[in-house]
């Protein structure tokens, strides 16, 4: 009887997209033929919800094609295959702190963001398939879905997906172990480990105390030889011990500088998705939803005003909705279209009268150089560095393209993503750049005035 849902399956592959068959349809297996109803197993609930909302009339269609008509289908969650039992399992239920290591671990459900569960989530055409597949890989078995790559920029919900993830595991059972990390956390950590000679405690604690791995910002290890390889032998040590692992970045591995092949492979051995900038019906969602959490009563005119117009990250929305809200208490004003146009003037007009020409000249007239030295292939310090503040700036200042801003500095999207990332977390930890980048927009924002 299995070989009739083998070739129900050959059927509907080529009648759906190759994603979708490989996420939904592919794992489904026969299970048994039961009272001449035949029994499929789908991973979890959420697959087998998912396939009797979307996807039973193609197989019931299917199943009568192929002359089987006369069968009836049931759909049931597979038997979890129970966790082997190591016979040198390590030595106390909770993991030990390393001597002379910070106390507070990004470990547990203490450092995930409360707000970011699934039910919080808004989800649009720009991201359903990345929260299909967490939710499928949280709530059910690691495979198909296991490692899961989560693509996106920031501020579009790539964090929000990720913990939730965690979430959810840990409410179902909160004895898991689940390790919640960004890949500088996780190079600093490997670092001290090493000065400190607790290497051997580093490696139990990611390869032996860990069930869940959450890996952000992976882009980050461009460029880190030893830390790479490190996470090579832990990324195998999880696998073969079936342990769900989940990646985020807003590059590709093949789009990372410097990030051997090796490393590359296993962080693409999984499901890939991608979450794209919310499509106005999703930003409208997205609106209404955070509006609704900040207690605000908008008119569908303020709402679409924003949705129209803040189109650069959900971030970006948030601002504008706070600001909104801040404006309408503190200076007594009521909340209608002309005080959201009002907000709306201090999150895109400034930057949509600075164009990429202005940004240029500030740059160069600012570190003393040459506008063709941006266009250069030096990598010199003193003409990387600005090159990757014009990118930067570019980036968040105008609406061009990565492509476009990429081209601008004779580079490609990938490179240009590379810089402004970098730029982006230097402002965070080096007051100096934080200051210098202050600076340059004041200026852009004065002289555009």
């Amino acid at each position: 009887m299995s070989s009739i849902w083998e070739n129900v399956k050959r059927e509907i592959e080529p009648t759906i997209p190759k994603k979708n068959f490989q996420l939904w349809i592919d794992p489904v297996t026969f299970l048994e033929n039961k009272d001449n109803t035949i029994v499929l197993g789908c991973p979890n609930k959420f697959s087998r919800d998912w396939i009797r909302d979307n996807y039973m009339g193609i197989i019931e269609q299917r199943l009568g094609t192929l002359g089987n008509s006369h069968y009836k289908l049931a759909l049931k969650v597979k038997p979890s295959r129970k966790r082997s039992v190591s016979s040198n399992p390590p030595s106390g239920s909770k993991q030990l702190p390393l001597p002379h290591m910070p106390t507070k671990r990004r470990s547990g459900r203490g450092w995930l963001h409360r707000e970011y569960t699934f039910d919080r989530f808004v989800v649009g055409q720009c991201n359903e398939f990345a929260y299909s597949a967490s939710k499928a890989l949280a709530l059910g078995d690691n495979q198909p879905y296991n490692p899961l790559f989560m693509l996106a920029g920031t501020g579009l919900g790539k964090s929000h997906l990720t913990q939730a993830i965690g979430h959810a595991i840990l409410d179902q059972d909160s004895s898991v172990r689940v390790s919640y990390v960004t890949a500088e956390d996780f190079v600093n950590e490997m670092i001290f480990a090493l000065k400190n000679g607790r290497i051997d405690e580093f490696k139990n604690k990611y390869r032996r105390c860990c069930d869940v791995l959450l890996l952000e910002e992976i882009h980050f290890l461009g460029g880190k030889a030893k830390t790479q390889i490190e996470l090579g032998y832990t990324l195998d040590a999880l696998a073969n011990e079936d342990k769900k692992i989940i990646f985020t970045s807003p590059l590709l591995p093949k789009d990372i500088p410097t990030l051997t092949k090796e490393l590359s492979s296993r962080l693409t051995s999984g499901v890939i998705t991608r979450l794209e900038r919310p499509d106005y019906n999703t930003a409208v969602k997205i609106l209404e939803k955070k509006a609704t959490e900040r207690g605000l009563s908008l008119s569908e005119d303020i709402i679409h005003l924003f949705a129209k117009h803040l189109t650069r990250d959900i971030r970006q929305m948030e601002s504008a909705l706070r600001c909104l809200k801040a404006k309408s208490e503190l200076m007594k004003a009521e909340m209608n279209l002309d005080l959201a146009k009002e907000v709306l003037r201090c999150h895109v007009t400034e930057q949509e009268s600075i164009t990429m020409q202005n940004i240029e000249k500030h740059v160069c007239q600012y570190f003393k150089i040459e506008p063709q030295i941006l266009r250069s292939k030096s990598r010199k310090k003193i003409h990387s560095y600005p090159r990757s503040v014009y990118v930067y700036l570019c980036r968040h200042y105008t609406d061009a393209t990565l492509e476009d801003i990429g081209k601008s500095v004779s580079r490609n999207h990938s490179t240009a993503l590379y810089a402004s990332e970098v730029i982006e977390h230097k402002i965070k930890v080096d007051s100096k750049v934080k200051s210098q980048l202050s600076f340059l927009q004041q200026k852009l924002k004065s002289t555009t005035k």
